[in-house]
């Protein structure tokens, strides 16, 4: 199988996964979302790691393990944990020193996390930072590592 259709039918397979319900006790757009977007960065970081005929396994196992995290996170995370997750990275970008952890707490439920930037550094004519994002779900940590770059407006992207 080639390997784009691969990681394509890994991905698709993961959504139609995740939306999934016949009797309306479904997962919820938080936890499909969730699904998802661990689907997807879970199949860029399975991309990266493996080589010759192995890259299309490595793809499609970083995409259901993608897909697991994610959704376990979109069932565990709020519309209010997601702003403050967004929040917390924005200020760790925008002013916090490379290294300095930037910290969000759920005060109602046991989910925390922090978000600590590295060095900011230049590409093509943007200042980027990576940072690592720590989520804690009753204690248990979920790492998320990511590179954003700041756009003319003042927003971050993630690239």
């Amino acid at each position: 199988m080639h390997k784009p259709l691969s990681a394509a039918l890994a991905a698709a397979m993961a959504i139609s996964t995740a939306a999934c319900s016949t009797d309306g006790t479904g997962p919820g757009p938080n936890q499909t979302l969730g699904t998802i977007a661990g689907a997807v960065a879970g199949g860029v970081i399975g991309n990266q790691i493996g080589e010759g005929s192995g890259k299309a396994v490595a793809t499609t196992l970083g995409v259901i393990a993608g897909g697991v995290i994610g959704s376990r996170l979109g069932q565990m995370l709020d519309e209010a944990d997601q702003r403050r997750a967004a929040e917390a990275e924005y200020r760790a970008l925008e002013y916090s020193k490379s290294g300095s952890p930037v910290v969000w707490r759920n005060p109602d439920k046991n989910v925390y996390g922090e978000v600590v930037p590295g060095q900011t550094y230049q590409q093509a004519g943007q200042n980027c930072r990576e940072y690592t994002h720590t989520i804690y779900i009753d204690g248990q940590p979920q790492v998320a590592k990511g590179t954003a770059c700041r756009n003319p407006d003042g927003s971050w992207r993630t690239v």
